[in-house]
């Protein structure tokens, strides 16, 4: 009798092993997660910390093109308020529309294209589009391997027992992705 017992007590044991060890993986895929959508954070953030300089410099040389200057504004407060990747990919698509719209603008001042202080925030918002592509795909790249994580049997047992949620993709219309904001001066 004490045998089964022994037995029971094994097979239990390591049932509880195996159970920690699929909810430590799948913490450690949610903080992936979580610290790669912080990089899109804050290459956002360094984004929309360039936009009021771009929109000061754009306004000393084209001060009566006042409803850009507000689009662009109105999109970044937006973009900056939005805290679901669903949303903040709709928030970013209006702030690259408005952004056009403000080099457009841009495209009517040759001295202002000449600027070294223009040029050098045209070759900082560059910078900052390309890594937050990246940063988006690393997020993406997260994001498929936390979730398929959850797919996966008998993960997916564990996983909707203890309640995890699938992470939302961050992603831009299928036109949008395949086109990076153009800034041609």
């Amino acid at each position: 009798m004490s045998i089964y017992l022994w037995i029971i007590i094994g097979l239990a044991f390591v049932l509880l092993l195996g159970l920690i060890t699929i909810y430590n993986d799948l913490i450690r895929w949610r903080n992936r997660v979580k610290e790669s959508w912080a990089d899109i954070d804050v290459q956002l953030k360094r984004r929309y910390d360039l936009i009021p300089n771009l929109i000061n410099t754009v306004k000393g040389y084209a001060s009566h093109e006042k409803e850009v200057f507000t689009q662009v504004t109105e999109a970044r407060s937006r973009a900056m308020g939005a805290e679901q990747p669903h949303h903040k990919a709709e928030a970013e698509k209006g702030l690259s529309g408005a952004l056009k719209s403000l080099f457009a603008v841009a495209e009517n001042y040759p001295q202002l294209r000449a600027s070294e202080n223009f040029q050098k925030l045209q070759d900082e918002l560059t910078d900052t589009e390309n890594k937050i592509q990246a940063a988006r795909r690393f997020y993406n790249g997260n994001v498929r391997d936390f979730n398929t994580k959850q797919e996966v049997f008998p993960i997916n047992l564990v996983a909707n027992s203890l309640g995890f949620k699938k992470a939302e993709f961050f992603e831009l219309e299928e036109e949008e992705a395949k086109k990076a904001p153009q800034v041609k001066f």
